[in-house]
């Protein structure tokens, strides 16, 4: 049977509910969120639940990580289905701030990381990204004081952006990386799939499959070369415009020229139609 999670909008209201959850030394993990909740969202709340005694799930769409020409006004919100998602799941804080709480008047703080932030990937095409990623982030671990915090792997620099700046700040939270979730025909699961026509939505599974292919081929021996060459003309032929397809070191983003370099991350971004979608596979 299912319950109604703890919903708080301020600060005071979560400092108390805190107390209450950990009143009895109960370990807490915490999934952040933008909303428009799917099944990927929903793995990381069930590993979530695995891992620790108690969940919290943060639920805001961050003006900060979006640049003036980007789609904040547009993100999908969807509040009714995210609380009946959270509930059946059984998790027992939602954290869901406005921009006022986040960010007062005066707000003059950021947090500017380096390392996997800037490898000339998403920190390229998207310059304004991690600084607001970090500075949210930062902040809802301040807040929330999880002893653990889940993110998909779907966006893979983010996830090592953070995972970096926990290390390096001594913030005392674990974070954990999770598989990527996939509609039946690859499609990497992501609140922004809603924004594809049902032609781009056809077309969209080229994305993975032309990296699945590049992995294949890189794994049985092939350079890394022509391995993309041949995921780029798959990916292209569908459709999308390339902003990168690269291969890159699993840990620390950097370029590599073969496999001897390291292990082995294929990161794409490409656009359909307006939609920007991004995947990843290992090899």
């Amino acid at each position: 049977m299912s319950r109604s999670p703890v919903i708080v909008r301020t600060l005071p209201a979560l400092r108390r509910a805190l107390d209450t959850l950990r009143s009895r030394h109960a370990s807490l993990a915490l999934v952040p969120t933008m909303g428009a909740l799917h099944d990927g969202h929903v793995s990381l709340v069930r590993l979530a639940k695995r891992r620790a005694s108690k969940v919290a799930v943060s639920i805001f769409v961050n003006p900060a990580q979006f640049a003036p020409n980007e789609d904040f006004a547009a993100y999908p919100r969807t509040w009714k289905a995210d609380l009946a998602r959270l509930a059946a799941e059984n998790v027992d804080l939602i954290w869901n701030p406005d921009a006022k709480t986040m960010y007062p008047a005066g707000f003059a703080s950021k947090i500017l990381t380096e390392g996997p932030a800037l490898v000339g990937l998403e920190d390229w095409f998207r310059p304004q990204f991690f600084g607001g990623v970090t500075t949210v982030v930062g902040k809802l671990f301040a807040q929330v004081r999880p002893d653990l915090a889940l993110f998909g792997e779907k966006d893979f620099q983010q996830l090592r952006v953070v995972t970096r700046m926990a290390r390096d700040l001594d913030l005392g939270v674990k974070v954990l990386g999770v598989q990527i979730v996939r509609e039946r025909d690859g499609l990497a699961m992501s609140s922004r799939n809603r924004y594809l026509s049902p032609e781009h939505r056809g077309s969209a599974p080229a994305l993975y499959r032309g990296l699945k292919k590049a992995a294949k081929r890189i794994r049985g021996g092939d350079k890394l070369a022509p391995a993309l060459a041949e995921a780029a003309a798959t990916i292209t032929a569908a459709g999308f415009k390339l902003d990168y397809l690269e291969a890159r070191h699993a840990e620390t983003l950097a370029p590599i020229a073969s496999r001897k370099d390291g292990p082995i991350r294929l990161l794409v971004a490409a656009t359909i139609g307006t939609t920007r979608l991004i995947d990843n596979v290992a090899v």
